[in-house]
């Protein structure tokens, strides 16, 4: 067996990590906390893998990056995941003409939009980005939201 790696935490530190662990604003920035912590606590990497359902090499890659960059490196970099296939400006125009040319069948506004802008996606797709598009322009222009019918009783 070979020697366990801990990191030794300050009171700082470790209210921090414990901290984010309890109040992080995601549940795998809470996670990598948690096995911040575990790891002062002098547990081996498989201990931890195991009580948190990962492999030890996440473990000790997340120490790693949490021994160079402290507690900002414990969070998610931005621009992880998959781009967005309709860009929320440059392709607004398009999308609006496509959509106010044929207002009651969505496919061919779709179709029509795959034509001119040379991208292929799906009918979901597209009421995804709309219902975003509307919600955005709504929350920009303070547009009232509207109101549920009140029951009177008299």
């Amino acid at each position: 067996m070979g020697k366990i790696k801990t990191v030794e935490l300050t009171k700082a530190h470790r209210s921090e990590l414990e901290k984010g662990y309890r109040a992080g604003s995601s549940h795998a920035f809470r996670v990598r906390c948690q096995m911040i912590l575990l790891k002062s606590e002098r547990r081996t990497a498989r201990e931890i893998a195991d009580l948190l359902g990962c492999c030890e090499v996440v473990v000790n890659n997340w120490l790693k990056r949490y021994e160079v960059e402290g507690i900002e490196g414990l969070l998610t970099k931005p621009g992880r995941g998959r781009k967005p296939i309709l860009d929320a400006e440059k392709d607004l125009p398009s999308v609006k003409a496509a959509v106010a040319a044929n207002r009651q069948r969505i496919s061919l506004a779709k179709a029509a939009l795959e034509a001119e802008l040379g991208k292929s996606f799906s009918t979901k797709t597209l009421e995804r980005y709309i219902k975003n598009m509307v919600l955005a322009i709504n929350e920009s222009e303070n547009v009232p939201h509207r109101s549920r019918a009140r029951n009177s009783t008299a």
